[in-house]
């Protein structure tokens, strides 16, 4: 099978799986319904796979179907910014542009410079995900990913940029404190209710704390209560339930508002690294440039 007959369709299948319906991707590729429908029924005959589930009410992609869009949107990614790097339109920011996030922080923090970048530039069309997964920036097709933690150890493929690290606080209500007390050092923490940061399969973070010039503790405790989602840790804490240790973009505003304390500020601690990476295949291409340096100038935390 050639080249040019492996790629067709597949404009017309991802038009599909991002429309959600045969007519509304008929509309956005200037098609009849009949003829997007015979394109996904000639490559499914070709793939010898279903890629869509269809009912009266929904059109859904089947696992296969899902693992070929990822494919088919990164091939045509790079189609686009191998055409665009010929083309006089290389200089204007413009196409898809596929942004993986981290779930709590990427509400926080990046979507208001996220929709500011949207704004500058109108021929870009953002494709944004939330994940606290591990995402490969290349396998998954990704353009530019925001990650807290990991080591710059990155495949030579992928490109990154450190803009600093986060901040570890300890937090209590102003409730909390006047019913328990503050703790006043570190040896004092174990005696107080904790409220921890959990994972799935049963363990808890840690708290990290740097005492002076004592080297660095990670200090693992029981908690009264474990949430697996920060915005709600914060809401326990903030609720009187306990203390826990929060990185301050997470609780600055809640401090400012006076509805949070940093209770011992003298064991302010360096947190995990935020870093930008993206594929450096695309790094030229004017829609990534773009975004990077915005992202550099509004997400850059205690360089």
């Amino acid at each position: 099978m050639s080249a040019n007959e492996r790629l067709k369709g597949l404009e017309t299948f991802v038009a599909v799986a991002d429309a959600g319906s045969f007519t509304a991707a008929a509309a956005r590729l200037n098609l009849t319904n009949s003829a997007v429908g015979k394109a996904i029924a000639r490559l499914e005959e070709r793939l010898q796979k279903q890629l869509f589930e269809r009912s009266t009410r929904k059109l859904e992609m089947t696992d296969a179907g899902a693992a070929f869009y990822q494919v088919c949107t990164r091939i045509l990614d790079e189609l686009e910014v191998a055409e665009r790097a010929l083309s006089a339109e290389e200089a204007t920011p413009s196409g898809r542009l596929r942004i993986n996030l981290p779930a709590t922080f990427g509400r926080m923090k990046v979507l208001a410079p996220l929709l500011a970048f949207a704004a500058q530039h109108p021929q870009v069309t953002p494709h944004i995900s939330y994940t606290d997964r591990f995402v490969d920036v290349v396998e998954d097709g990704m353009d530019v990913v925001v990650r807290i933690g990991g080591d710059e150890a990155w495949p030579a493929a992928v490109g990154y940029r450190h803009l600093g690290n986060e901040e570890l606080i300890f937090c209590a209500a102003p409730a909390f404190i006047a019913t328990h007390g503050a703790p006043e050092r570190a040896s004092d923490l174990p005696n107080y209710d904790a409220i921890l940061y959990g994972r799935a399969d049963g363990s808890t973070q840690p708290w990290r704390i740097q005492d002076g010039t004592a080297p660095l503790a990670r200090q693992h405790i029981n908690g009264r209560m474990v949430f697996g989602q920060a915005e709600s840790q914060v809401a326990a804490v903030e609720a009187g339930l306990g203390l826990a240790q929060f990185p301050t973009w997470l609780v600055d505003q809640k401090i400012r508002e006076g509805k949070l304390v940093n209770i011992l500020p003298q064991l302010t601690t360096q947190g995990l690294p935020l870093h930008l990476l993206w594929q450096r295949s695309r790094q030229h291409a004017p829609k990534v440039q773009a975004l990077l340096a915005h992202f550099e100038a509004a997400l850059c935390i205690n360089p």
